[in-house]
């Protein structure tokens, strides 16, 4: 065993064993308890009303009388077979046995500790100089004058009972083995195969992933429990994974066709501007104009990219200031109105003529505008329109919405436009992020980016900021 199979081995079956040790100890000392008082009580019972049925006080006055009484008692003692009975005189002498035999002088602590103790009695449990174990009990006898006249001694011996108490205990102990056994046996193929086997499996199906094959899964596991969902999530991990690493790839084989485009453009007019010398000014203007357009583009999706390296590493920050965020979406416009006449798509403005202050980042938000705008002609059509309003709602709150009729997206592809590396149409020119820093943005400006398409009738982009209060009058006087 190694790992999680040896730590729950050493940790619930230490647990289990030393609660079965401490159960069957306490339950073995009860059992112990209960013989030796049933033990305790055969000696009561023959000590008791016996004893001064046959020992009266007139009896005990004289030696010869007390005598008379011990062989009496004797005589019809019936717990021979149970124990062995002594008469001890008030000198401490035996004088008389039940086994018939005469009894040496030998200690007798039970009997010493009767003779002092107020109610006359004592027990005692301890070795005999042979090594038996027994249990004695002294009651003494009193005379007519309050003093003992003498004593009975009764004794059993617990040779036989502490045989069968370690019979007893080796039961319980073997029981004990066993169950913890059966218990072993049983949590383990238990938990084998329903913890560690899936367990393992995962493990193996990880080392997969990590090594690349994103088409490994984990076996359908049909309980449902915590192993069942570690399961179910491996394999949406990996699903994850393998649409995360289509997406990387489409997106570094679109990145550098995107780069190349006007690589190549900026050779090919280099190139040509080194034949043709000064001799073409007009040509010269001409390829020194696609070089600087193409140098912007190529600047821009720099820029695109480090946005997007700064949002994935948590590192986009914002310049925060006064701005008026109609003013930024006034020049956002104005700039693309060329491009939307020489794609021959129709761009309409519509928003209040007030200023619409706002605590935000000028060039961020600046950004936001562009990219929205770029997609909106990018994927649109030749006679295509693209409409942009805004609109003031109370409390504090500034609508922009950009709407055209182009391609529209599918309902598969919407709810994924604003992931990374995302394309839903992959024959169109773009890295596939531009969505998802805009979506970053707004977040980082509190406000809302949401997209509303259908496939073939164009898409309706809707952006909601929080800016400074204005005055009703101004609204009014524009509206």
């Amino acid at each position: 065993m190694k790992g999680i199979s040896k730590k729950w081995f050493y940790e619930v079956i230490s647990i289990i064993s030393v609660m079965m040790i401490v159960i069957s100890v306490v339950l073995i000392a009860i059992i112990y308890r209960s013989y030796y008082r049933s033990v305790e009580t055969t000696l009561s019972s023959y000590s008791g009303n016996l004893i001064t049925s046959y020992f009266s006080l007139r009896d005990s006055e004289t030696p010869e009388n007390f005598n008379q009484s011990a062989r009496e008692f004797i005589e019809n003692f019936t717990g021979a077979d149970k124990m062995e009975a002594w008469v001890i005189d008030k000198t401490g002498k035996v004088i008389v046995s039940s086994s018939g035999f005469e009894v040496e002088q030998t200690e007798m602590p039970d009997y010493n500790t009767a003779s002092v103790s107020s109610d006359g009695e004592a027990l005692w449990i301890g070795r005999t100089p042979l090594g038996e174990k027994m249990m004695a009990q002294t009651a003494m006898i009193s005379s007519s004058g309050g003093e003992y006249a003498g004593a009975v001694r009764l004794m059993i011996s617990l040779k036989d009972i502490n045989l069968q108490l370690i019979n007893i205990s080796i039961i319980v102990a073997l029981f004990c083995i066993i169950f913890l056994g059966l218990i072993i046996f049983v949590s383990t193929r238990f938990y084998f195969k329903t913890v560690i086997g899936p367990v393992r499996n995962v493990c193996s199906i990880a080392e997969k992933i990590a090594g690349g094959d994103l088409d490994a899964r984990v076996e359908k596991y049909n309980d449902d429990d915590e192993i069942g969902l570690l399961c179910e999530k491996i394999n949406d991990m990996a699903t994850e994974l393998e649409s995360a690493d289509k997406m990387k790839n489409d997106f570094i084989s679109t990145v550098s066709h995107e780069l190349r485009t006007p690589l190549t453009a900026i050779k090919g007019w280099g190139e040509t501007l080194l034949q043709i010398g000064a001799t073409d000014p007009v040509t010269s203007r001409r390829g020194m104009e696609v070089i600087l357009d193409e140098t912007g583009r190529l600047n821009g999706m720099v820029e695109e990219l480090l946005d997007f390296s700064r949002m994935s590493n948590g590192r986009m920050s914002l310049n925060i200031e006064k701005i008026d965020v109609l003013a930024e979406l006034d020049e956002t416009v104005f700039a693309f109105r060329e491009r939307a006449v020489r794609e021959g798509i129709e761009l309409s403005y519509n928003v209040p003529s007030v200023p619409v202050p706002a605590s935000a980042d000028a060039s961020r938000i600046k950004q936001v505008f562009v990219n929205i705008l770029d997609n909106a002609i990018k994927y649109n059509h030749q006679g295509g329109k693209v409409a942009v309003t805004a609109e003031i709602r109370r409390p504090r709150t500034l609508v922009i919405t950009f709407t055209d009729n182009g391609k529209g997206i599918s309902a598969d592809d919407l709810p994924k436009v604003k992931e990374k590396f995302y394309k839903a149409d992959s024959t169109v020119r773009g890295s596939g992020i531009g969505l998802a820093v805009v979506d970053e943005i707004i977040k980082l400006h509190k406000g809302e980016f949401t997209i509303d398409s259908i496939l073939g009738e164009g898409t309706t982009v809707t952006i909601e900021l929080p800016v400074d209060e204005i005055p009703d009058d101004e609204v009014n006087s524009n509206e």
